[in-house]
C-alpha cells in the first residue's frame, strides 16, 4: 500500500474525551503502517471562532488557522472525530470551519453558477460520537452528518467521505469500547 500523508482532526474540545481516544487509536494505526501523519486537537488551536461580518469581510486568520489550512493542503487523507451536541457538531468546531473553509481555499464560486471544488483529490473519514443510538437520532432528528459530509467537505470536493457514527458512548462497556479502538486503528493503517 502506498504511504499516504493523512491529517487528523480532533474536534472535541476536550481532548481527554472518547474522540481523542479514538483519534489516537487512528494516528497510532496509520503511523504504524508508514503514513505520513499531522493531527490538531481542536482544544489546541488559539483563534478567534465568530464571523464579525459574517463573509462581507474575510478576517485575518490567526496562525493556527493558517497552519490549519496547510494541513489541510498538505493532506492526501482528511480525518475528523467529533461529538454529537444537539444534533451538530461543537460551536467550537463550527467555528473553525466558518473561518478556514474559505473562497479560494476549499472553493471558488464562478461569476453565475456553479463553483470548482479546490480540494479535490482528498478523501475524508468522519468519526461521530453520540450519547444516543444512531438509528435512533436519525429517526428523530433526520441525518446529522449532512452539515459535515455534503455541505462542507463534499462541497470542497473532498471524495469519497466515510462516515461512522457510534452511538451509546456514554454506556460503552470496556470490551465494546476495545472493539471500537481497535476497528479505527484498523482504519488508520489502510488510510481509511
Amino acid at each position: 500500500m502506498k504511504s499516504k500523508n493523512i491529517f487528523i482532526l480532533m474536534g472535541n474540545p476536550d481532548a481527554e474525551s472518547t474522540c481523542g481516544q479514538l483519534a489516537t487509536a487512528y494516528e497510532n494505526g496509520a503511523r504504524a503502517s508508514g503514513h505520513e501523519v499531522r493531527r490538531t486537537n481542536l482544544s489546541n488551536i488559539t483563534f478567534d471562532p465568530i464571523l464579525h461580518k459574517g463573509y462581507k469581510v474575510i478576517q485575518e486568520l490567526e496562525p493556527d488557522l493558517k497552519k490549519f489550512q496547510e494541513d489541510i493542503r498538505w493532506a492526501d487523507h482528511f480525518v475528523l472525530l467529533y461529538p454529537t451536541w444537539w444534533s451538530s457538531m461543537p460551536a467550537l468546531l463550527k467555528g473553525l470551519f466558518d473561518r478556514v473553509w474559505l473562497p479560494g481555499f476549499a472553493f471558488h464560486f464562478h461569476p453565475h453558477l456553479g463553483w470548482d471544488k479546490l480540494l479535490k483529490g482528498k478523501t475524508g473519514r468522519v468519526v461521530v460520537t453520540m450519547d444516543s443510538w444512531p438509528m435512533v437520532s436519525r429517526i428523530l432528528f433526520g441525518d446529522s452528518t449532512n452539515e459535515i459530509g455534503r455541505a462542507i467537505l463534499g462541497f470542497s470536493g473532498i471524495h469519497p467521505i466515510r462516515i461512522k457514527k457510534i452511538g451509546n458512548v456514554k454506556h460503552l462497556s470496556d470490551d465494546d469500547k476495545k472493539q471500537w479502538y481497535q476497528k479505527v486503528h484498523t482504519w488508520g493503517q489502510k488510510a481509511k
